[in-house]
């Protein structure tokens, strides 16, 4: 991997610890808005896509929630737009620690300070991400970040082709890091080089299904491939 100049990081499962904070703010959503409450499993699956795909998927359209003349869809849409509301409101004050993962901030300050460009792409919409950024420190490591309101939902790969575009790099002067099967397709379908990582949501084998150049089982060993 010696041509690559831009890492690129997914966040959620990947940087920081806060799948144990999603999933308890998915449910505490569904049960505000009295709907039946997924299972870690399922949420663990929709981690990293943007939050209106995420709950659509968890909470599929009701065609029995209207009748006729398209008023269900319009039902469904302010439920999902419920959902968001009240997972942004239990994201804010729920309790569960989400810290960065042990290592995380040594890995980026030690390939920033050798010439390494880095970048995120997330699932988090730009308020969420800044959010982190800020409580983090890291804001100042970054030279490009995308959130899912500012692209398409994951797998869609046009937050790394904007990012691309922004530092006038080719996707073989990149590396995708990630946790999840959206991340490791995001990157196959540009040909982006990407790199998977098992501490998140998705298991070495579903990782390897989209020809990663390694998966990686802690930051040490990630740490060592560039």
């Amino acid at each position: 991997m010696q041509d690559i100049r831009l890492a690129i990081f997914d966040w959620d499962g990947t940087l920081m610890d806060s799948v144990g904070r999603i999933v308890a703010c998915v449910q505490g959503a569904a049960r505000d808005c009295e709907l039946a409450v997924p299972a870690p499993a399922q949420i663990r699956q929709i981690i990293g896509l943007s939050l209106d795909v995420a709950m659509s998927r968890l909470f599929p359209l009701s065609s029995g929630s209207g009748s006729g003349s398209g008023s269900g869809s319009v039902f469904d849409e302010r439920q999902i737009a419920a959902l968001i509301d009240r997972y942004r409101h239990h994201y804010l004050h729920d309790a569960t620690p989400s810290p960065l993962f042990a290592g995380a901030g040594e890995l980026l300050h030690d390939w920033q300070s050798r010439g390494l460009q880095l970048a995120v792409a997330t699932g988090k919409s730009r308020r969420g991400l800044d959010r982190v950024l800020d409580e983090t420190g890291l804001r100042p490591l970054f030279v490009a970040s995308r959130g899912a309101d500012e692209a398409r939902s994951k797998p869609d790969p046009l937050m790394l082709e904007q990012i691309l575009d922004e530092l006038e790099l080719s996707p073989r002067q990149a590396v995708m890091i990630g946790d999840s099967v959206h991340d490791m397709a995001m990157a196959e379908a540009i040909a982006m080089p990407r790199i998977g990582v098992t501490w998140g949501v998705d298991s070495r084998d579903a990782l390897s299904r989209y020809g990663p150049v390694a998966v990686v089982d802690s930051m040490a060993a990630l740490r060592g491939l560039l």
